[in-house]
């Protein structure tokens, strides 16, 4: 019996939500964000918001919950704040929203951060998942 992946449906264009936690970006300097936005555009999606929020936990629980709502917005798409300092605290606020985790996610965004960074890629708590 040969095994056959799901095929690729069409592209699906979507509108998105990117957010970037920083305690120093501004829309200048965030070229997470700024990258993010690019290719998010590139792929014909549509970017309905953006916003930079300081590394604080009720701040990014607050803008969370309202994009998340938001009936335009079908995706989220959130950087910074995933390291292991004491002042990152996005994992924290994303985990208890995701009702459904797809923890292959964040163990492929470390694979391909290794090839690229190295070693460092150990400290990315990065995770994706249904809402």
């Amino acid at each position: 019996m040969s095994h056959t992946p799901h095929p690729d449906r069409d592209a699906v264009s979507v509108s998105c939500a990117v957010l970037t936690v920083s305690d120093t970006r501004t829309p200048d300097t965030d070229k997470s964000g700024q990258l993010i936005q690019a290719n998010l555009t590139a792929a014909n999606h549509r970017v309905a918001a953006y916003q930079i929020l300081k590394d604080e936990p009720k701040y990014v629980r607050q803008y969370l919950q309202e994009v998340v709502s938001a009936p335009a917005i079908q995706v989220v798409l959130v950087n910074g704040g995933t390291g292991i300092s004491p002042r990152d605290t996005t994992y924290e606020e994303i985990a208890p929203l995701l009702t459904k985790p797809l923890p292959g996610f964040g163990g492929l965004l470390r694979l391909l951060s290794y090839e690229e960074i190295g070693s460092r890629a150990m400290a990315s708590r990065a995770m994706a998942g249904l809402c």
